[in-house]
């Protein structure tokens, strides 16, 4: 059982509460919560392309981050409540925009909201791709109630040692869940697919944000991803890491990633493999990416 009006277990919280009368470890309750829709252009080149993603930011998350950039959202509860035909709207609205595609940004909590308002959508015309953008933190059950809803899967794989995993996101066996979900996520779309514009339409592509410290950690999860998937799977090692939030707190993660460590770690994939897949400029590392999250678009 997934998550019913009665109870919760939507992720591998299995917080087990009823949404209507508390909020989960996500801090969400059974109403929609975001802070922004909009076009954004700082997303992968395939993603936001020349029109931009369409791309909604919700509230909550089931991870609870030291360094995350968009704290004021994902902990602290910054958004507006909408309804589902709100978000139906919203969808809409930004295919007329001229999207490339609908990028839901941290969705796992609003999983059966969010297909519902997309069964909805599709049947009054939406039609561009819908992109899940996930942090990886997925239980295998309620993805499969997304089946032939989502075109793009685009999940995070943060940690491969639970010790990183429990100490920086407070999520145990954070690994063992996202790695079966990403399996999931490739039975259901496949390897990545584009259309002549070189978008996406089809397919998924793993993030991995390398952490300062944690190269060896960073080379487990580029050997998974190499050696479980056909190189056609996009690979894409970020090197933004911004220490933000509460990483003040954690000496070893409060600076920027070693680019002599990210440029090994990319150096390894290669050697490894790795065909396809994006990498960042290391100045890349700066909070001037953070979206403002001012309610545009809901």
């Amino acid at each position: 059982m997934i998550c019913l009006k009665i109870k919760c277990n939507i992720c591998p919280r299995f917080c087990n509460v009823d949404r209507d009368k508390e909020i989960g470890y996500c801090r969400a309750n059974s109403s929609i919560k975001a802070a922004k829709a909009f076009l954004h252009m700082w997303e992968e080149p395939c993603i936001s392309g020349e029109r931009g993603s369409g791309t909604v930011f919700f509230t909550g998350c089931n991870l609870r981050c030291v360094f995350c950039q968009n704290h004021d959202i994902s902990q602290d509860g910054k958004g507006k409540e909408i309804t589902v035909d709100r978000l139906c709207e919203i969808f809409l609205e930004l295919q007329d925009k001229k999207a490339h595609n609908i990028n839901l940004v941290t969705p796992t909590h609003y999983t059966l909201q969010i297909r519902e308002a997309l069964i909805k959508a599709k049947s009054e015309g939406l039609k561009i791709p819908v992109i899940y953008n996930s942090n990886g933190y997925e239980r295998v059950e309620t993805l499969r109630l997304l089946e032939g809803l989502i075109d793009v899967y685009l999940p995070d794989i943060k940690y491969y040692d639970d010790k990183y995993s429990i100490k920086y996101s407070k999520a145990p066996r954070y690994f063992e869940y996202a790695s079966k979900a990403v399996f999931e996520m490739y039975r259901q779309v496949g390897s990545p697919v584009f259309d002549s514009e070189g978008i996406i339409k089809k397919g998924i592509m793993i993030r991995h944000l390398m952490l300062p410290g944690l190269l060896f950690d960073s080379k487990k999860i580029v050997d998974f991803v190499l050696d479980n998937f056909p190189t056609e799977v996009y690979l894409n090692i970020m090197s933004q890491y911004t220490p933000m939030h509460d990483a003040n707190n954690y000496k070893e993660i409060n600076k920027k990633i070693d680019k002599r460590h990210y440029e090994s770690l990319i150096d390894y994939a290669v050697s490894k493999g790795l065909k396809n897949g994006y990498i960042q400029d290391y100045e890349s590392s700066t909070a001037e990416y953070v979206p403002d999250f001012n309610f545009e678009g809901i």
